[in-house]
């Protein structure tokens, strides 16, 4: 049961959106341009590095949603997904990938565990954007969380997120 009283039942984030819809705006437009707007990044390669900084974070709710996503648009689906998020060096992805998941693992902890040869290594694999998509995780994740968000006791919510996100992005959605 969430820590505040939301005004609704929706899982996880999609709660918190609906309570401050303010905020809610913001926060979805923010995920709208991290994880589909342009980059050098494919959307399922920013789905992943959320669903990983979520997955070190232990945040079910994004790393669920976020994992799901990813493993629609990533070849090897699901089982890629939990192979990077259970060790990005051994799992079958890019260097690059591999690369911005060791920042993103390093900014998880603190900003100023980020090391120079960590982005050096990442901009050799012509990689960006971990930063800040890692540092926003840490943020929702931790929104998510405090506020102890209901989480939906079926697995293929996760997967019925997924979809959504595939097919509107991270848009307000109505209330239903």
């Amino acid at each position: 049961m969430p820590h505040i009283e939301l005004g609704n039942d929706a899982p996880g984030i999609r709660g918190l959106l609906r309570y401050r819809p303010d905020t809610g705006r913001v926060l979805s437009e923010l995920a709208e341009v991290l994880l589909r707007g342009p980059s050098t990044l494919s959307r399922g390669e920013r789905e992943l590095i959320a669903a990983y900084v979520s997955t070190l974070n232990q945040c079910r709710y994004c790393s669920s949603t976020h994992g799901a996503a990813a493993a629609a648009q990533l070849p090897g689906g699901t089982s890629t997904v939990a192979d990077a998020c259970a060790d990005p060096a051994a799992a079958p992805i890019s260097g690059k990938l591999e690369a911005l998941l060791r920042i993103a693992a390093a900014v998880r902890v603190s900003g100023t565990e980020v090391r120079d040869d960590d982005v050096a290594a990442a901009r050799a694999a012509g990689a960006t954007d971990a930063v800040l998509i890692a540092a926003a995780f840490c943020m929702y994740n931790r929104y998510v969380d405090g506020l102890a968000t209901a989480l939906p006791a079926d697995p293929a919510a996760y997967t019925e997120s997924a979809e959504r996100i595939l097919a509107h992005g991270y848009t307000p959605m109505p209330a239903t």
